[in-house]
């Protein structure tokens, strides 16, 4: 192990210049390569057009994609840029532009360059994952960051204007709230959450009418309730906790049976008070909301794992060195299987077979995620065996 990582202490690999290249170059390729093959991105830019010729979003149209979208109204105009772009254009732009928000998001939190790098290199294989479906994982994840990195700032107009932009695109954002109490303006933070609010309600209507956007957001309701009762039938969504205990049990509906405990357990992490300044804690909850957006969600896919992996970067850049065994271990297998579930390393038979069918993928982020609870939980007891080495502006050194 030392070994290794005497090798990644190279300059090479903390070169600025070629870590960038590489995540963006990733983008670029894997929208390159799905051009004329880019369902996704197909449902993406006809909800512009759809909300401009006034048409129900949510329906299925075969003549144009398959699937349906799941996206709300606001999404329109975030993609409208690319959507009137010829797609040998809009593709590969669409995908380089939406891994920058997580490059960028990244970039700005407040931790030693060799703490990025880290999170550059073990989140760099999802991001290609991420961009051969054309998802918006990564933008998710870069507005759950945004808030963090506001939050800590004092810049709750904007940690505000995230939240609501990640809601009002896809729900997720919402989990921006889990640093709700960080901030040092509570009351200015839910004005700027209502003001937010209503000009991403209305903004839709620029290109369309306030009938037609009003109507869709309740076809939008009605599209996500659908889409989670189909997700259990499909072994390439609900790829999350929910979806392993279930196809591993045998036993279907038990979606509330696990959702309640874990909402319980995230909930406890919020009763020491007291460390609500700490750095460590801090991180640790952020590193937690991005693994539970996965983990308890039946909309998770392979790809959504970005979002996830980012977190566990956080959760090992928080354990203090050296680390344990356990930590060690368990940060290697979560890697393997990040790896097995989305590459050609292991026989196609293991991942169509074993991995995909039983959601295995959500097995490690489960136990990641269940040991930072308790870490989190008895922060004042746990702290002595977890760091703060990376958490600072300066060029941090191990």
């Amino acid at each position: 192990m030392n070994a290794i990582s005497r090798f990644f202490q190279r300059p090479i690999f903390y070169d600025k210049r070629l870590i960038f290249a590489l995540w963006i170059g990733a983008a670029l390729i894997a929208g390159i390569s799905h051009i004329h093959k880019a369902n996704n991105y197909q449902i993406f830019k006809h909800v512009f057009y759809h909300t401009i010729d006034q048409v129900n979003l949510y329906a299925e149209y075969p003549e144009q994609y398959f699937d349906t979208n799941h996206y709300g109204p606001l999404f329109s105009i975030i993609i409208a840029p690319f959507a009137l772009l010829p797609d040998f254009l809009g593709i590969p732009l669409w995908e380089m532009v939406i891994a920058a928000t997580l490059l960028i998001a990244i970039y700005k939190l407040p931790m030693s360059w060799k703490g990025k790098v880290i999170i550059y290199w073990i989140a760099m294989h999802e991001v290609y994952l991420n961009a051969t479906n054309s998802q918006t994982n990564t933008l998710i994840a870069a507005l759950v960051i945004g808030t963090f990195i506001c939050i800590k700032s004092e810049k709750d107009f904007w940690a505000a204007c995230f939240i609501m932009l990640g809601l009002f695109i896809k729900l997720y954002g919402i989990v921006g709230l889990a640093f709700f109490f960080f901030s040092r303006h509570k009351l200015k933070l839910i004005g700027y959450l209502i003001l937010w609010g209503v000009i991403f309600f209305v903004l839709p209507m620029i290109i369309s009418s306030p009938q037609f956007i009003v109507q869709s957001y309740a076809d939008w309701y009605e599209s996500l309730t659908l889409k989670n009762e189909l997700n259990a039938g499909s072994i390439y969504q609900n790829v999350s906790a929910l979806g392993m205990i279930q196809r591993v049990s045998g036993i279907q509906g038990l979606n509330l049976f696990i959702l309640l405990p874990a909402f319980i357990l995230f909930a406890l992490q919020y009763i020491q008070v007291k460390a609500y300044n700490n750095p460590v804690y801090q991180y640790g909850l952020l590193a937690s909301a991005l693994m539970c957006i996965v983990l308890f969600s039946t909309g998770s896919e392979n790809s959504t794992y970005i979002i996830a992996i980012t977190g566990v970067a956080l959760w090992f850049l928080i354990q203090k060195k050296p680390r344990s065994k356990y930590v060690i271990i368990l940060f290697v297998f979560t890697l393997f299987v990040t790896l097995c579930a989305g590459s050609d390393i292991v026989p196609g038979f293991v991942r169509k077979e074993i991995i995909r069918p039983y959601s295995l993928k959500a097995l490690p982020y489960l136990i990641v995620w269940l040991t930072l609870v308790y870490q989190l939980i008895t922060f004042k007891k746990s702290s002595d065996k977890l760091s703060s080495l990376y958490f600072t502006e300066s060029k941090g050194s191990e």
